[in-house]
């Protein structure tokens, strides 16, 4: 019982996330980023004089074209890269498949190099190779960083971005589709969703909650300072 219990306990301590999904980091990033391009851009037009009308509807265009071009982005970015891993499983496998031994020794090495006697690294190596899959498999590990058969999902990767992006960026527009046109408000409301995201996020990644949520407030508070200050100078030349 005893001896079941601790591997139960092992079991438990040796859980990790899933990193391999491809959906945080363009979650992650496709709020941030909405959040910190929307705000920015309210902020830079209601520094030059524009009203509540015309913020409501920059911010919303602003909501619609960055969504759709984080999304579109994102699956560009991931599927160009799993085309450019798959061109390279298949050079692996065609190196496999018409120089079996040469690739059966550059394994071996690998073994010998992460400290494995070279008899024994031998003899896994050949043991290895008699798996296609498997030789496959750990030569591109070995070679390209990644497992070719968990590689992230484009549309996943898309659909986080634009939903994440969409929703940030909707955070600064609340006070105005709420009927409260002010500046101050909408300013004072991001500044807050930036501090609270940036510091679930460092949560998420096992860093203290102060730090990012500092971080992502003053990167946000840098980010509408400068579109601000530009907007009251267009506003002010324009007048």
């Amino acid at each position: 019982m005893f001896q079941a219990s601790k591997a139960r306990g092992h079991e438990a301590h040796s859980h990790h996330r899933d990193v391999s999904g491809g959906w945080l980091r363009p979650a992650v990033f496709g709020a941030m980023d909405g959040l910190v391009t929307n705000v920015s851009l309210i902020a830079g037009v209601g520094g030059g004089g524009g009203s509540a009308h015309t913020l409501v509807l920059a911010g919303l265009a602003g909501l619609s074209a960055g969504a759709f071009s984080m999304a579109a982005g994102e699956f560009v970015s991931v599927s160009s890269q799993n085309e450019l891993v798959a061109s390279e499983v298949r050079r692996e496998k065609f190196e496999l498949e018409n120089h079996p031994e040469a690739e059966r020794r550059e394994l071996a090495a690998v073994f010998r190099q992460r400290g494995v006697d070279a008899n024994l690294a031998d003899e896994v190596a050949r043991q290895v190779s008699a798996r296609p899959d498997e030789a496959l498999r750990l030569h591109v590990r070995e070679e390209l960083g990644v497992d070719h058969r968990e590689l992230p999902s484009p549309v996943i990767a898309a659909g986080a971005s634009l939903v994440t992006f969409a929703l940030g960026a909707l955070i600064p527009l609340i006070p105005y589709l709420a009927g409260f046109g002010s500046l101050a408000f909408a300013l004072a409301l991001a500044a807050i969703a930036a501090f609270f995201g940036g510091g679930l996020v460092s949560r998420v990644t096992d860093r203290p909650f102060l730090w990012g949520a500092l971080r992502q407030l003053l990167l946000a508070g840098v980010a509408a300072g400068l579109t601000y200050g530009i907007g009251s100078l267009v506003g002010a030349v324009a007048h």
